[in-house]
């Protein structure tokens, strides 16, 4: 008997948190790595190094797989169509793949599907720009189409005067994206997976938190939000990814929009496993993670049911602590419950380096648990004890 062999394009945190599922199943995990230094060649046995915009590296590292998938969305689409010509099981495929690559794609996607879109416009100019904004009403947001993520390749604009700055930007790339700035109340996710023949399952819709364009923490569920909204937004992220076709995990981040519309608009999309859906890993009955593999190999998905009233996962970036692992006493016997996930990256401030998760049995515990998930997470950051904790918390 034999199992499939799954390679894994990119060799960051998300390739290596899908090695413990590959492992428990009993798959063969491959990665294409972009150094030795990457955060998944620690967990990967096979992991050469190679360069993604390489097809010859790309092909070379193909032999073998019985699937390749992706830790990221930036292989260029010329390649993954000259894949799949030399016989190569792509998941997801090209055609899925561009809508996370190209935000103009994506949103005139989500167009032609009839979603709630923010008002938007492909920019070639200053002046397009400009007229974008005094038609829509100033201020306005700019991105990158490609590229972009964590809150890099995104701008607000205030005015037309500001907008005569951003001349770089188009000197850079073009056209641009501009959409409204959107007046919403949090930030929702909306995480499914989709296999080839069609089959999908949505997790709980979740409020995510961003702090400087970084996903800070997530909540799952989003506490107190209207039934009929969290059922439109799971509706809507399973039809992109049934009408797409997407193969995989996908994410749909939303603005939440309390009595506008549904209630919400689609703000990005991500196809692979995403930090949204890390709370899985602790929280869930199938993890994003097993979930993406079963997927991308066709075979029926696991249920998504949460483990707990609440689930919390805490992200921790690069702090003033290089010795991650000196914290762990401290951190761990503060709270026993939490489930730390280290990535084994080098400390860089504002890097994302590890996440903490913390199932809690009562939606009404949720402020203390958010709280003792960032205490942990905290801990491990700075090496010591938050100033602020109370010595209640501590005993």
């Amino acid at each position: 008997m034999t199992f499939p062999v799954i390679g894994v394009v990119g060799g960051g945190q998300l390739a290596r948190m899908m090695a413990p599922a590959a492992t428990a199943l009993g798959f063969e995990l491959r990665v294409l790595a972009e150094g030795e230094d990457v955060s998944a060649v620690q967990a990967v046995a096979t992991a050469p190094i190679g360069d993604y915009k390489d097809l010859a590296a790309l092909l070379e590292f193909s032999e073998g797989l019985d699937v390749m998938t992706f830790d990221h969305e930036h292989v260029p689409t010329e390649h993954l169509r000259a894949l799949i010509e030399a016989g190569v099981n792509v998941q997801p495929g090209p055609d899925a793949l561009v809508h996370a690559q190209d935000k103009l794609v994506m949103r005139a996607a989500i167009d032609r599907l009839g979603l709630p879109n923010p008002a938007w416009a492909a920019v070639h100019g200053v002046e397009d720009l400009v007229a974008f904004g005094e038609q829509t009403g100033w201020p306005i947001v700019l991105k990158t189409p490609r590229g972009g993520y964590d809150g890099k390749g995104v701008r607000i604009v205030h005015s037309a005067d500001d907008a005569r700055s951003t001349t770089d930007w188009f000197d850079a790339m073009s056209p641009l994206l501009a959409e409204e700035k959107v007046d919403f109340s949090r930030e929702l996710s909306a995480l499914v997976a989709r296999t080839p023949d069609g089959e999908s399952r949505a997790w709980p819709v979740v409020h995510t938190v961003q702090v400087d364009g970084v996903c800070d923490e997530v909540i799952a569920p989003a506490q107190d939000i209207p039934v009929e909204v969290a059922a439109a937004a799971e509706e809507a992220a399973l039809r992109i990814a049934n009408e797409l076709g997407v193969t995989g995990v996908m994410a749909a981040e939303l603005f939440e929009t309390p009595g506008v519309g549904v209630g919400f608009l689609v703000n990005e999309l991500a196809m692979r496993p995403h930090n949204t859906g890390h709370w899985t890993q602790d929280g869930s009955v199938t993890s994003q993670f097993e979930q993406h593999l079963r997927a991308v190999l066709n075979l029926p998905l696991g249920a998504t049911d949460a483990l707990g009233a609440v689930v919390v996962m805490k992200n921790f970036l690069g702090g003033d602590n290089q010795d991650l692992f000196s914290a762990y006493p401290k951190a761990l016997a503060y709270e026993p419950a939490a489930k730390v996930h280290c990535y084994g990256k080098s400390v860089r401030a504002g890097r994302k380096i590890g996440h903490v998760n913390l199932v809690g049995n009562s939606t009404a515990d949720v402020d203390s648990i958010r709280r003792r998930a960032t205490v942990v997470a905290d801990i491990i950051r700075d090496g010591r004890m938050p100033a602020e904790t109370t010595s209640e918390e501590t005993a």
